[in-house]
Formats: C-alpha cells, sequence, structure tokens
C-alpha cells in the first residue's frame, strides 16, 4: 500500500494511494471521521470502504485531514477540510486522466465533507455516504443533489439518530433527476461493530456495482 504526500492547501497532507493496472480504472476517495475525535484514515470503516472500491476495480485515495497524523496543518472546522478533500481528488485526478467514473465515499463528517466536495464536483459521478451526521451538521447545501448515492446508517446508531438521516433522505427523494438509495442496517451503532461490518460493505459493493453497469447519474 504506497504511502503518499501530496500538497494540501496548508501543506503536506498523508495518504495512502493503491492504484489499478488498467489507465481508464475509475477512481474514488475515502473521508474519514472526525479529527477531533479520534478520526484517522486507518478508522476500520475507512479502510474497509477504500478496500472495497479496490476490489471493484476503483484505483483509490484515503487521506488524513489537515493536523492529523503527518497532515500539516491544524483542525478548521470542516472549512478545511473540504479544501483537503478537494485537493485530494485533484491529485487523484492528475494521475488518472482517463477516469470515466468518479466517487466520493464518506464516515460520519467525513460523509458530511464528502456531499459538500459532490456540490463543488461536477464530475463526482456517485456518492457512498456513511452514518452521516444529519444532527450535528447542516446538510441544506444539497439543494438540487448533483448526483444520485447510497445513504446507510444503523438503526442502532446514538451518535447520528436514525430519525435524522431519515429525514435528510426525505429531502433529497424530492428532488428530480437522481437516485438516492437509503439502507438501515438493523441493530448496527455508528460505528458498524462487528458484525455489522459486513453488511456495511457488502451493501455498498452492491449498490457501486449496479451502478458502474447504468449509465444514468
Amino acid at each position: 500500500m504506497p504511502e503518499v504526500i501530496f500538497p494540501g492547501p496548508e501543506g503536506r497532507l498523508e495518504g495512502r494511494y493503491h492504484p489499478q493496472k488498467e489507465r481508464d480504472a475509475p477512481i474514488a476517495i475515502v473521508l474519514h471521521p472526525h479529527p477531533q475525535f479520534g478520526g484517522t484514515m486507518n478508522h476500520k470503516v475507512v479502510y474497509n470502504l477504500h478496500y472495497a472500491f479496490y476490489n471493484m476495480g476503483f484505483t483509490v485515495l484515503r487521506f488524513n485531514f489537515r493536523g492529523v497524523g503527518r497532515s500539516q496543518g491544524e483542525y478548521d472546522q470542516g472549512i478545511g477540510e473540504l479544501s483537503d478533500a478537494a485537493s485530494a481528488l485533484d491529485y487523484l485526478q492528475s494521475m488518472n486522466n482517463n477516469s470515466k467514473h468518479c466517487w466520493v465515499a464518506g464516515f460520519s463528517f467525513g460523509a458530511w465533507i464528502g456531499m459538500q466536495l459532490l456540490m463543488r464536483r461536477p464530475e463526482i459521478t456517485g456518492f457512498i455516504s456513511v452514518s452521516p451526521p444529519a444532527n450535528m451538521y447542516d446538510f441544506s447545501f444539497l439543494a438540487p443533489c448533483p448526483a444520485s448515492g447510497l445513504v446507510i446508517n444503523g438503526t442502532a446508531d446514538r451518535v447520528a439518530p436514525p430519525a435524522d438521516t431519515t429525514n435528510l433522505v426525505g429531502k433529497l427523494h424530492e428532488q428530480k433527476g437522481i437516485t438516492i438509495t437509503h439502507k438501515e442496517v438493523e441493530g448496527a451503532g455508528h460505528f458498524f461493530e462487528e458484525p455489522h461490518m459486513d453488511t456495511l460493505i457488502s451493501s455498498t459493493t452492491d449498490y457501486v456495482k449496479r451502478r458502474l453497469t447504468e449509465s444514468t447519474r
């Protein structure tokens, strides 16, 4: 697993980059949970999502937001972290300019950042939003949401209550031209502890594989 250092808005950012041999392989970035609550690119959910995309034939990059691990800078309330994510996508695209598909996956705080990145970058064709903290952050910027995606959360999530996620998905469902798929994993908490991690990864894999065979946004 090659370690990479690439330029971010506040200095170097540290990542793990996993390229495919095919030059036109689809690309994905994976965004980690909250930096101030122990979130790093090696969090179990992020790590497993990374490999799920890689095993589906994606060239994948996960990285540490500013101030985490060897990434320079300090926590910036999500504003700087969104810029970090944009830099990561720039870096990934610079090495994979033949990709036909570009996905963003995020977990918790990373899901919030990922959805904002989606609004800024029309080339993103799909997203995976795991345990989005709709109770803590305003997601109203998703108007309209530019791409179809999967929102997945656990019914026993005490960090981001399921009712708030359902409410968020309800608002997104009202938009034309895209399809938001919502899956609730029965009994899973915010972090998809075993045995729920397998369900998270298989649901993500099934969804992405299906989308790759379709031509719609």
